[in-house]
């Protein structure tokens, strides 16, 4: 049986937004350039600014591109989280454990409705552990191939896609800029762009009475990570978008900005740095832009295509049903189709939790309360901003 949550109208999540609280990074790891897992941030890059006239397509053919085929499910933020509940002696206190573009995904709902979603959720010790359903994003994937080979255009898209990855080869260190040599700083634009090695975050955050453990990307930081845990770090997000140059482009750009300011909302990411390119390419200008200043200026500017309040309003909301809905083990799949006005959720699998929680994580988690560790970090962490 399928319970459906209408998205539709959504002036009812106008008005003031629900409390958050602030995301605060409780543990991080890294994929090394093999994108081999470690727990530890030697992946973490340094923003340096790039030169202006790149040329973004240049070593595409020499990419070295992540197979995303695989399906890697949320292996790797469950490993992080039993590190910390290690450390800690106490389980996490959240509700909700997934990645940064799954909520990303929820809170744009209101606004964006071209592309629709499936996703896989389980619930476990009273928390519901969602990841994206690898099977309809592969559809999709292939969906979107043909009908962007169907359009004209000077290029295909995996050389635009490219050109995301070929400013964060531009703009990013290996280590601060006092550690690198200028030979090195000055000759970027040869590096070999490789998607491989990241560094993630995994940070305790929450919107209204839901709690959530959310890993994500994170793609520089701006000077260095604060010695005590929990405090705010001066990270930068990095994204390019093709020049403003009429109403169709500026327009095309406020809906990106609603995907920037969540993406970088949800980490706590401060600073968002964006590369203007030309259609050809060309890096021809850099802006940086406040996070907490975006929702501000898309009202100053007079955008109506979205709303923050509203993403925030409606997120709590899907949440909060959301929670009541998952009740039981099993598998279940919450899917927006194109265009729909709702979200289904419903059950796949009856029984255990289908290939989300590992073995490894379950087996720990059965050691930890045999030990007596509790559910709850600690309150005192829990302010609104």
């Amino acid at each position: 049986m399928s319970s459906t949550f209408n998205i539709q109208p959504i002036k009812r999540f106008n008005g003031e937004s629900e409390a958050v609280k602030r995301p605060k990074e409780i543990a991080c790891f890294s994929y090394d350039d093999k994108h081999e897992f470690h727990l530890d941030d030697r992946s973490m890059s340094w923003y340096y600014p790039p030169e202006l006239g790149a040329d973004l397509s240049k070593g595409f053919e020499q990419f070295d591109k992540h197979d995303d085929s695989k399906d890697e499910h949320i292996d790797s933020l469950l490993k992080t989280i039993m590190a910390h509940e290690e450390e800690q002696g106490e389980k996490i206190d959240a509700q909700i454990v997934t990645w940064r573009g799954m909520m990303t995904k929820i809170m744009s709902a209101p606004f964006d409705d071209r592309d629709g979603f499936e996703m896989n959720a389980t619930l476990y010790q009273d928390c519901i552990f969602i990841e994206e359903n690898h099977a309809h994003k592969e559809v999709k994937k292939q969906e979107q191939q043909r009908t962007q080979q169907g359009r004209r255009q000077d290029f295909s898209p995996d050389v635009m896609t490219y050109w995301g990855y070929k400013f964060e080869t531009l703009s990013c260190l290996p280590r601060p800029w006092g550690e690198i040599s200028r030979e090195f700083i000055e000759n970027r634009d040869n590096e070999i762009v490789s998607n491989k090695a990241q560094y993630c975050s995994v940070v305790r955050t929450g919107i209204g009475k839901t709690t959530m453990c959310i890993g994500g990307e994170v793609d520089a930081i701006w000077d260095s990570k604060p010695v005590q845990k929990g405090a705010p770090i001066n990270w930068v997000e990095l994204k390019t978008s093709v020049e403003i140059r009429d109403d169709k482009t500026m327009h095309n750009f406020e809906r990106k900005l609603m995907k920037f300011w969540i993406q970088s909302f949800l980490l706590g990411v401060p600073k968002i740095i964006v590369g203007f390119r030309s259609q050809q390419g060309i890096l021809t200008k850099l802006e940086e832009i406040q996070t907490t200043q975006i929702p501000e200026t898309a009202a100053k500017r007079g955008v109506r295509t979205w709303n923050a309040n509203t993403c925030i309003n409606f997120a709590n909301a899907f949440l909060d049903w959301l929670r009541n809905t998952i009740d039981d083990e099993g598998v279940w799949r919450i899917r927006r189709r194109h265009r729909s006005g709702n979200i289904e959720v419903f059950k796949v699998e009856e029984v255990g939790h289908g290939r989300i929680l590992t073995d490894e994580f379950i087996n720990w988690r059965i050691k930890l309360s045999l030990k007596g560790g509790s559910d709850s970090d600690s309150d005192s962490d829990k302010g609104s901003t």
